[in-house]
């Protein structure tokens, strides 16, 4: 048919356009972002800063190369922005896909939108106040004062590995908290159940022992500090399922 192809660019004009929305909402919160990205990095460092303020005056951060400190202040705006124009990014999306769902579909994928932001939030503020102090703690412990004939032994980090490190473990903890949202949409598509998350609970476990291990930094404390958030949120996650299924089967019974 002659007309055919016409929904398809139809489509992708459209899509195109919510992707220029997005893009200038984040473009807009990157420049708010790098307005306040000194403000932004010392709110990042503040977990380390105190801990070496303890210790005795004079501590820093450094950077070796030239443009190395313009180059973290645009990682900060663009890791700032990413944060504060997901709401935009997430209207766009959904302004997209909203006409292609049924009812039911709209409702979940609401749920799930709400959800997303809220999660990884929390897992990025749990890494923040209680991850970095502990793990900067352990690190610190290897510093050693100078004594005769030897020298002193102190972290002089480089800021932008600071950077790379926090953003990595921040992004980490926040994608680790989104596990609910994803058994749950696993399971609206059907890949996993609640029968299912509940007689491989021991796997899970493992896994995300595992994942904890390969995510956080080398010691124990932050190691179980991921882990046993990421339990809780794993029976979170089957009372979720638990919910939707119940949802389906009452909703099946109805259209019988």
């Amino acid at each position: 048919m002659p007309d055919s192809p016409r929904p398809l660019l139809e489509h992708l004009i459209e899509l195109r356009q919510r992707l220029i929305y997005a893009m200038i909402g984040f473009f807009i919160a990157f420049a708010v972002s790098y307005a306040f990205s000194e403000e932004i990095f010392q709110f990042l460092v503040k977990p380390l800063a105190k801990l070496l303020q303890a210790k005795g005056e004079g501590r820093r951060l450094i950077y070796t190369g030239l443009t190395e400190a313009f180059l973290t202040y645009i990682k900060v705006a663009a890791f700032a922005a990413s944060f504060i124009a997901f709401p935009v990014i997430a209207t766009q999306l959904w302004l997209f896909i909203a006409p292609g769902l049924y009812q039911n579909e709209k409702k979940l994928f609401v749920i799930l939108a709400s959800a997303t932001p809220v999660l990884f939030i929390t897992g990025a503020a749990f890494a923040y106040t209680v991850i970095f102090p502990t793990a900067y703690q352990f690190f610190l412990s290897f510093e050693t004062a100078a004594s005769a004939g030897t020298l002193p032994i102190q972290l002089e980090a480089k800021v932008n590995e600071y950077l790379s490190f926090v953003m990595r473990l921040i992004f980490a903890f926040g994608v680790c908290f989104e596990l609910p949202v994803v058994l749950t949409l696993l399971a609206s598509i059907g890949v996993v159940t609640r029968q299912s998350l509940i007689q491989k609970w021991r796997i899970a476990i493992l896994i995300i022992f595992v994942i904890a291990a390969f995510i956080t930094p080398p010691d124990i404390l932050s190691m179980v500090g991921l882990a046993l958030p990421l339990i809780i949120l794993y029976g979170l996650s089957i009372v979720m399922v638990s919910v939707l299924e119940n949802y389906r089967r009452r909703k099946s019974q109805l259209n019988v």
